[in-house]
């Protein structure tokens, strides 16, 4: 893989786009998905002053991959990354109902389910790494159960998502992989910041199971979609009073940016969106959207650098997340070329340079 920062002050974190956008609210009662080779081709295509993508983030479900796929079709899929000159970061376990898991809080059989996907995706995860395209990256996952449910009796759900967790960590910890959880209103136990760090707490495994901050999705949990007693700011908030919310943010951020080892850099204009089976969760922005009510350069700091303003260098790479923008959009080349201005600039205001023997070392 050749090296496309070679000029430019820092080479870390990598740049990652997700292809999940490609499935994720799309299919029945939505539009078409989009195949994985062309959201390969989008995210190779993209350039920014000679500047391209390293890598995907990879969704473990068909129609892109299967989670059961064979050697073959994972050899394929190494090649097919080899070819467009991109290495592979995070995959997702497809944990939920609909996709052949089952939920965190479910039966003894829902809960076997789950955890059978999860041992499949640290399967197929350690066979990328084995292929030699993925030199970094952990395995997100949920807890596949909604709110509603959860809210049928909340603590004694809550433990039973962490006792979920931990036999999903032991699962991880045999395949040498790292969980991370994702922080989303949609899920029941994680949908507010003080229910994901009282389960992160709960399951005490942080040299396995992490948190997976997405900024489109963290934005709403200072608005208490879902559990208004966990709010930081009234939904009828002022945007523009901007240090009250930069306040808010860094409660929200200094909380859990210790458990934060998978990041995705997104926009939100603090409302809700859903599309397809998908439920409504935070509304993905483009990066330029006038709507936006992050600073996504300046608000990234706040998860990649310390109390004491210091680069963490814990997130190796970056991701963009952009689920259910419409095909029109995403099928635009200066969309991804937007997108990857942005977290190049993500990039030079909070990133590294490694030099490339470290690299080689790092990525054994």
């Amino acid at each position: 893989m050749s090296d496309t920062t070679s000029n430019l002050p820092n080479n870390f974190p990598k740049l990652h786009n997700a292809t999940w956008p490609g499935v994720v609210g799309k299919g029945a009662g939505s539009e078409p998905a989009i195949d994985l080779d062309t959201m390969l081709d989008l995210t190779a295509g993209a350039e920014v002053d000679g500047v391209r993508f390293d890598g995907f983030d990879l969704f473990l479900f068909e129609p892109h991959l299967s989670i059961d796929a064979n050697d073959g079709e994972l050899k394929r899929l190494a090649d097919k990354a080899r070819a467009r000159n991109l290495v592979i970061g995070s995959v997702v376990a497809p944990v939920w109902p609909p996709t052949g898991g089952g939920s965190a809080i479910g039966s003894p059989e829902e809960r076997k389910r789950y955890l059978t996907q999860v041992e499949k995706a640290c399967r197929i995860a350690l066979r990328l790494r084995e292929l030699g395209v993925r030199p970094y990256g952990v395995v997100r996952i949920d807890s596949a159960c909604s709110v509603e449910a959860w809210c049928d009796d909340p603590k004694a759900n809550q433990k039973r998502i962490a006792d979920t967790l931990c036999e999903a960590c032991k699962i991880a910890e045999e395949y040498g992989e790292r969980l991370a959880a994702e922080g989303e209103i949609c899920w029941g136990g994680m949908h507010s910041w003080r229910r994901m760090l009282e389960l992160l707490e709960m399951v005490d495994r942080p040299q396995t199971l992490g948190f997976q901050a997405d900024m489109a999705h963290t934005l709403l949990y200072l608005l208490g979609y879902n559990a208004p007693e966990d709010a930081l700011l009234p939904q009828d908030f002022d945007w523009d009073d901007r240090e009250r919310f930069d306040q808010a943010y860094s409660i929200l951020a200094t909380a859990l940016r210790p458990w934060t080892i998978d990041f995705h850099v997104a926009q939100n204009d603090a409302t809700v969106h859903g599309a397809g089976s998908h439920d409504k969760t935070g509304r993905h922005c483009l990066a330029n959207d006038p709507n936006g009510k992050l600073d996504i350069v300046r608000h990234a700091g706040y998860w990649l650098r310390d109390a004491n303003g210091e680069v963490t260098k814990k997130i190796r790479h970056l991701c963009w997340d952009g689920c259910m923008f419409p095909n029109a959009v995403m099928l635009q080349r200066e969309t991804w070329n937007n997108i990857l201005r942005a977290m190049l600039a993500v990039r030079e205001a909070h990133g590294w340079r490694e030099e490339a023997e470290a690299l080689m070392t790092k990525s054994k």
